[in-house]
């Protein structure tokens, strides 16, 4: 009977550990993959922000410069001329620095906002704790999209009033992460002792907790500026962006409206739509990087 029950354990045990095996290697082939894509989304952003970094090195010529209206693409205009003559290859390439500025300073503010929240919120717990979720709870159900439509609609349309409006609504989801981190982290023995010599909270927050909350910021860092990018494109299509600062949202807006889509002027629309996509899904790409990079460091610890 001993012999028996011996036998079972052993079998099982070799089933366990084939089953280990095999799943240890769907997940390496998984995470090579994600690799690759991480590493394509690099590249991709790098060629992305060089080209809002330095324009003048691509441009064939100064987005205000004029030619022919509505000339088809040349070996003169690679991309052709838009309804006012101007070239549309150099306001695309222009047009980088524009929604890039508005994606990373929306995405700054609304981390910012984020993490001092949830960090507070974390930290003090009780009475504080509840009136800061309460107060995320409430933003988190306002609509926000209808929302900057009107406050857009009421005031001078203007890309600094976009930065502001979409990095003020949409710190939510950085807040509720950084609080539930910080609830953890407040309990580790390392910050009770700084709180037992008698630091300040401030201190123990900037220096032992802010630490520790760098690498769930960076992912949520990167997806806050693509969804801003979406969100810069979606309101400059519908006519709320800064006509005087082109991005590609507001080619797209002219291209409609200017006649680009009855000419079917695909050379107009359609770059710019493109530079939306592959843009908004490197970064997307870097940051579910980061978040796996995450996911493994806490595997390897387990596994430790």
């Amino acid at each position: 009977m001993m012999q028996k029950e011996v036998y079972i354990q052993e079998s099982v045990r070799q089933w366990k550990d084939i089953i280990a095996h095999h799943l240890n290697l769907d997940i390496r082939k998984y995470e090579r993959t994600l690799k690759k894509f991480n590493r394509g989304g690099l590249f991709l952003f790098a060629f992305f922000l060089i080209l809002a970094l330095f324009p003048s090195l691509f441009a064939p010529y100064s987005p205000t410069e004029r030619f022919i209206s509505y000339e088809s693409p040349s070996t003169a205009h690679l991309l052709g001329t838009n309804d006012i003559g101007n070239d549309i290859l150099s306001e695309l390439v222009y047009g980088a620095r524009i929604s890039m500025m508005v994606g990373f300073a929306s995405a700054s503010i609304s981390t910012l906002i984020g993490l001092m929240i949830g960090l507070c919120s974390g930290y003090f717990r009780g009475m504080p704790d509840e009136l800061l979720m309460g107060f995320t709870d409430v933003v988190l159900t306002i609509p926000k999209i209808p929302l900057i439509i009107i406050i857009g609609a009421f005031l001078h349309p203007s890309i600094w009033t976009l930065i502001l409006v979409l990095g003020l609504l949409s710190w939510e989801s950085i807040a509720r992460v950084v609080r539930s981190k910080t609830l953890q982290i407040r309990e580790a023995g390392y910050v009770k002792s700084a709180r037992c010599m008698g630091f300040s909270s401030f201190h123990i927050m900037v220096s032992d907790i802010f630490p520790n909350l760098i690498h769930i910021l960076l992912p949520k860092f990167m997806l806050a500026t693509a969804s801003a990018m979406i969100s810069e494109a979606s309101l400059s299509f519908l006519g709320l962006g800064d006509i005087s600062m082109k991005s590609w949202g507001i080619m797209l807006s002219f291209a409609f409206s200017r006649g680009g889509f009855i000419r079917d002027m695909w050379w107009w629309y359609l770059p710019p739509g493109i530079c939306i996509t592959l843009c908004v899904m490197s970064i997307a790409l870097i940051g579910f990087g980061f978040e796996g990079g995450k996911e493994n460091g806490k595997r390897g610890v387990d596994t430790e």
